[in-house]
């Protein structure tokens, strides 16, 4: 305990300093991790006749009786006794004496941090995980219900092509579902137990790191007692799985936010997910989308502060790796917060299907079809692609739509054109796009198939992988 140990020093710490130092503030979340870490230790102890089966079973139920006090509310955290290990382990020997002392024999607290910080960034990946598939069945659902709706597709934030908004929606799922990947990724390098690494050289005892590893439910075992205590590449890895995911998010935060404009006027997000106005009583902000768009800044900031924080420092364990947890923490928080909102916010938006319907008509999305259109009479796509700007530039002066051209005026610029151009619309632009991936109806529809299958498949992976 750094401010009990006073074999070495002839003072205390400073006030000052254990105000500085102290962590008790943040890290007390990690309690029931510490407390089962530290049984799985104190079982490894007495099977390995390093203490007796008496006094792992007064540690044993010690911790389970601190971790009932805690959940509780009737524990006293002592901010003097700095963070959450200190105070457990002194509340352990106040109750069941001398034995209570023996539970840190063959571990460091640099282990045993390294321990406890793994076990909530497992439960933490697992956990988001399972809001982020969540979120893909509303996406899911929102495109099947949604199949047959156009709305006009944009690139540059012009007006470019007709899509399904089945398809648009499905865009989403598929990034939400490399996200899953990623974390997935991460799961594997953070399911890895470190204890027993000591405070960086290993431990002089004979333990059993296997035994403690099975009784946590961890997959693997560190290979380097060194890299083991100055490892933070997981949390560092789950920071750069949230960036991504929350820019995901962000993304689909700014387009509700375009969408919920009058300008666009295409969706109606909740009134139990907007807020008013201060002076403007016709107001509707919507605020929980320009809140996660936010939001996604600060859990960038995280992730950088870590990186910088971790780039200097030298082997092994050093207290600037104290710096770690509190935005790892707010990271984890910040993303499933988002997640839950963005679930819930997302099946309660009005979807104006006229006015997307409306929009899918202006703007000239069907250009691209017409320059096909004169590719399948015999042009070149490039003399396509020159003849159908032109006509469409002439349009634009004349302020018609090409709905409203008629063949005399199509004829001005190929005489490729015939009646049949006519039968160009955007029922027809959606349906032509029938290759794996596109926005036609029969592969958006297969496109809804394989996703209901992906998800069900990923819910019994996780079943079955992660039963611990």
């Amino acid at each position: 305990m750094k401010n009990q140990i006073r074999g070495r020093f002839q003072k205390g710490a400073a006030k000052t300093a254990l105000n500085y130092s102290a962590s008790i503030h943040f890290d007390w979340r990690l309690y029931p991790y510490d407390i089962a870490g530290s049984i799985a230790h104190a079982k490894m102890l007495a099977k390995q006749g390093i203490i007796t089966a008496a006094e792992s079973k007064d540690i044993v139920e010690g911790l389970n009786q601190i971790g009932e006090e805690i959940a509780t509310g009737k524990f006293n955290f002592k901010p003097e006794l700095e963070d959450i290990h200190i105070n457990i382990e002194a509340r352990l020997i106040e109750k069941i004496g001398e034995a209570g002392k023996k539970l840190h024999t063959a571990r460091s607290r640099n282990d045993q941090v390294a321990l406890d910080t793994r076990l909530f960034a497992r439960d933490a990946v697992i956990h988001t995980i399972g809001e982020i598939i969540e979120l893909q069945h509303t996406l899911v659902e929102l495109a099947a219900a949604h199949k047959t709706t156009i709305v006009p597709g944009y690139t540059h934030m012009q007006k470019a092509q007709p899509i399904l908004l089945a398809h648009y929606f499905l865009a989403y799922f598929e990034m939400l579902g490399r996200d899953v990947e990623r974390l997935g990724n991460c799961l594997s390098r953070v399911d890895v137990m470190p204890l027993g690494s000591g405070a960086l050289a290993g431990v002089a005892y004979n333990i059993d790191r296997q035994f403690v590893a099975d009784e946590l439910g961890f997959a693997g075992i560190s290979r380097n007692s060194l890299d083991a205590v100055a490892d933070r590449d997981y949390i560092i890895e789950f920071e750069v799985a949230a960036s991504i995911c929350m820019m995901h998010l962000s993304r689909l935060a700014e387009e509700l936010v375009l969408w919920s404009t009058g300008e666009f006027d295409f969706i109606e997000i909740d009134d139990t997910y907007t807020t008013g106005s201060s002076i403007m009583p016709q107001k509707k902000n919507p605020d929980m989308a320009e809140l996660a768009r936010g939001k996604t800044g600060r859990v960038y900031g995280k992730l950088l502060a870590l990186l910088t924080t971790m780039k200097g420092l030298p082997l092994a364990y050093n207290s600037d790796m104290q710096e770690d947890k509190e935005g790892f923490f707010d990271t984890v928080d910040t993303l499933l917060a988002t997640l839950e909102v963005f679930n819930v916010m997302l099946q309660s938006i009005k979807i104006k299907t006229d006015k997307m319907a409306a929009g899918a008509q202006l703007g000239y999305l069907l250009a691209t079809d017409v320059a096909d259109y004169l590719v399948r009479k015999g042009l070149s796509f490039r003399a396509a692609h020159e003849a159908t700007g032109k006509l469409v530039a002439w349009a634009v002066t004349q302020g018609k739509p090409l709905k409203d051209l008629t063949l005399t005026e199509y004829r001005q610029f190929s005489p490729k054109f015939g009646k049949d151009v006519f039968e160009i619309t955007v029922e027809s632009s959606v349906t032509a796009r029938d290759n794996i991936g596109g926005t036609a109806y029969k592969q958006v529809a297969k496109q809804i198939a394989a996703a209901r299958k992906k998800l069900k498949e990923s819910v019994c992976d996780c079943d079955d992988e992660y039963e611990h």
